[in-house]
């Protein structure tokens, strides 16, 4: 409104005087047409010039004003707490309890005796391979071994009684002794005719059916898995080797079936792989309803660094100086509405989850300049918005 009165004024002004000192009512009683566009032209002329110039004040003036009118922010008071820094990586749910139970003899597979998803406990006969006459060795050299027996006993109860010779004694008892060894592995032979479960479990996958050929050591039977061991295996940069210790805290997140757990590091490995230079952890995580499921893709976030009592900022407040210092301004009220942006140097450290721990420049119960924070300056005068 003052600018318009302004020119309003100035444009008067031009009215009533000309150039050649002739005012426009002068001009127009000539009834000179080519004076008074003369003078329309000269009018014009000066308008405008003088229009520029009250732009330059007009920008004087705004500049000047803007500078005194307290800027608009938002503001933190700043509490102590508790931070923690996890370091994120990706890791893989894997149980020791999961094997696939291969032949340890060769012949005919002519029984199995479970079912898929069937639950079997340690040392239940799962399936059966044709001995080939082997149970009839068996037999008879077992009723070798116990004729062997007896002979030394009897032999030993003569030689304790000072009947007999040495030779007689130690003949017998050499014979009962090869005759045992050999029963023994001749029952070991037998015994890899019977595959059993090496642990309580359930049978995942039969893999041989019966009727085929079995070979030690290539043919695979059954697969047979524990749910209820389950842990997560993760590679860790050796960076955090000093950080990351037995008990150590992680989150783990199974996306897939949308679960999260919250555990300890129950193992550390002592070797670093030269590949990656990264070392693993194990973290037992619960399976109550069986749903995780070995090699489902797990988020682990190990806890790598707490500190009690810390001060901590949003991220978005920190700025860089031309020095490259870390800095931030604090608020400082002068009245209940009008206050100081202060300026403060920081030393911070770990930053997670989009806030930083300051180390030094900030204490519990600074008021810290969140919102326009970019744009201060120090010692500029402030508002806070409601």
């Amino acid at each position: 409104m003052k600018k318009s009165f302004l020119l309003l004024i100035t444009i008067i002004t031009l009215a009533s005087c000309g150039g050649d000192n002739k005012s426009v009512d002068a001009v127009i009683d000539s009834k000179d047409m080519a004076a008074v566009k003369a003078k329309r032209a000269e009018l014009n002329k000066q308008q405008r010039e003088l229009k520029a110039e009250i732009d330059k004040l007009n920008a004087y003036i705004d500049e000047n004003e803007k500078k005194e009118r307290p800027a608009l922010i938002t503001a933190e008071v700043i509490k102590d707490t508790l931070f923690k820094h996890y370091v994120e990586v990706q890791g893989n749910v894997e149980t020791d309890q999961n094997v696939v139970l291969n032949a340890e003899y060769s012949g005919v597979l002519t029984n199995v005796y479970v079912k898929e998803g069937q639950r079997v406990s340690k040392g239940q006969r799962l399936a059966k391979i044709d001995d080939g006459g082997l149970s009839s060795q068996v037999a008879q050299q077992e009723a070798q071994m116990a004729l062997a027996q007896t002979t030394f006993e009897r032999q030993q109860r003569l030689w304790e009684q000072k009947i007999g010779s040495e030779i007689q004694y130690l003949q017998a008892k050499t014979n009962y002794e090869s005759a045992k060894n050999v029963t023994n592995q001749l029952r070991a032979q037998l015994a890899k005719t019977v595959i059993t479960a090496p642990f309580s479990g359930v049978v995942d996958e039969i893999i041989s059916d019966p009727g085929q050929v079995v070979v030690p050591g290539q043919t695979p039977i059954i697969r047979l898995v524990n749910l209820s061991n389950m842990y997560v295996k993760a590679s860790i940069p050796e960076t955090y080797l000093k950080n990351i210790t037995k008990g150590t805290q992680v989150k783990v997140k199974l996306a897939s079936i949308n679960e999260e757990f919250t555990g300890k590091v129950r193992q550390v490995s002592n070797y670093i792989n030269p590949n990656n230079r990264s070392f693993d952890i194990q973290v037992e995580i619960p399976n109550k309803d069986g749903l995780v499921k070995p090699n489902l893709i797990a988020t682990v976030k190990v806890n790598d660094y707490s500190a009690e009592g810390a001060i901590t900022v949003p991220e978005n407040v920190l700025q860089e100086n031309a020095a490259g210092e870390t800095i931030a301004y604090i608020y400082h009220p002068v009245n209940d509405s009008v206050g100081i942006a202060k300026r403060v140097l920081l030393e911070t450290g770990l930053s997670y989850q989009n806030h930083t721990e300051v180390k030094s420049g900030l204490k519990k119960g600074d008021t810290i300049i969140k919102e326009g924070a970019k744009t201060l300056r120090d010692g500029q005068k402030v508002t806070i918005k409601n």
